[in-house]
């Protein structure tokens, strides 16, 4: 997948545990590791403003678009 989440990175710069954000923004434990291994297919809108707003930053400081990394189709275009 061509996009890399940073959340360890942004998590350790503002001295916060994944347990602590999880807590903040109503989301699972599991369903940030996920996030944060890069594992998620997928992200809402509304989970990513609400890490943005107790992490205090902006989407691009959590997600990272590298080319050339395994870009395929999107799951709603034809193959």
């Amino acid at each position: 997948m061509p996009i890399r989440v940073n959340l360890d990175r942004v998590l350790l710069d503002r001295r916060m545990s994944l347990t602590e954000l999880a807590d903040r923004v109503g989301v699972t434990i599991a369903n940030l590791s996920i996030l944060k291994t890069g594992k998620a297919r997928a992200v809402r809108f509304s989970t990513l403003a609400a890490l943005c707003r107790e992490l205090d930053c902006q989407p691009g400081d959590l997600l990272i678009y590298e080319a050339g990394s395994e870009d395929g189709p999107l799951d709603d275009e034809p193959d």
